[in-house]
């Protein structure tokens, strides 16, 4: 009977040290209740207040691992089934290069600014607009504008100009691609920054 009494009690050390661990991510409301969790490797079960918000069960898609770890022993491995984490919001760069892709095909007239045709600066300045953002409009003014970034610190929606003076801009995508109005003839595209000489890229 003593046995029992220090394996019930060791196992319900156990479920409330995992408890501890898992309460560090979850909080626990006032109105949280008991629930009966089985403790891996022990065939004992204890109530362990609040796990009622966390739903155990076996792996599957959607779930992390929590060991169960009691005065120094290792008890196997539970799971905390969680809920998938939801889509992060868009930032407003990924915006910016949504804003440009979806003019993809459009055609390329110098000058203009869309919304059905757009020069290189023409097309930068539209998407920029649609995030509510005002930049200079030419390329030239748009590579000496907004704050310098390095290559290897390029992010979505920066600008990138290309050739001797700046004298084409793109939007980057984040994937190593620039989206840009290339000249007549060429309808909007998205191809490799490398495909173009690289000049320098600011962040408005």
């Amino acid at each position: 009977m003593a046995k029992h009494r220090r394996n019930k009690q060791t196992a319900r050390n156990a479920a409330v040290a995992s408890a501890a661990v898992v309460g560090a991510a979850v909080a626990l409301t006032p109105a949280a209740q008991a629930l009966e969790v089985n403790v891996p490797l022990t065939g004992q079960s204890v109530d362990v207040p609040g796990a009622d918000l966390l739903n155990v069960g076996a792996v599957s898609g959607g779930t992390s691992q929590v060991p169960f770890i009691g005065q120094g022993q290792d008890f196997g491995l539970g799971v905390l089934q969680t809920a998938a984490p939801a889509s992060p919001l868009s930032s407003e760069g990924q915006k910016i290069v949504d804003a440009a892709r979806s003019k993809i095909g459009a055609p390329y007239v110098w000058g203009a600014a869309g919304p059905d045709a757009f020069d290189c600066s023409g097309l930068t300045s539209w998407a920029y607009k649609q995030v509510g953002k005002s930049i200079p409009r030419t390329s030239y003014d748009q590579a000496a504008g907004g704050r310098q970034v390095s290559r290897d610190q390029l992010q979505p929606g920066d600008i990138i100009a290309f050739y001797s003076g700046a004298s084409h801009v793109g939007i980057y995508t984040g994937h190593g691609t620039v989206i840009h109005a290339l000249n007549e003839g060429t309808p909007l595209s998205e191809s490799s920054i490398d495909s173009m000489p690289y000049h320098s890229a600011v962040r408005f």
